[in-house]
């Protein structure tokens, strides 16, 4: 199965840690550290296999929605997940 780059941001100039955890992470089994851009912006690219994908991101070890993620689903703890769909 093909593997797509999958790009992630997220907008935190005053945070220490952005991580991002997700199925694909077994969430906070392996969740994957960002990088922190000049103007405050974390990013990391992700290979993720074609699918339909739940994701979530920590700032500072706070769970956080994407605020460009146009879709998100109810959780178990009462909360949502970030989906991400990959062609």
């Amino acid at each position: 199965m093909k593997l797509r780059i999958e790009n992630f941001f997220y907008h935190a100039p005053t945070a220490r840690t952005v991580q991002l955890a997700g199925d694909f992470t077994n969430w906070l089994e392996r969740p994957i550290n960002l990088r922190k851009g000049s103007q405050g912006t974390w990013w990391k690219a992700v290979r993720l296999k074609a699918g339909t994908h739940y994701y979530r991101f920590l700032v500072d070890g706070q769970w956080r929605d994407d605020p460009e993620c146009s879709l998100c689903v109810p959780n178990a703890f009462g909360s949502q997940n970030c989906v991400r769909q990959v062609h």
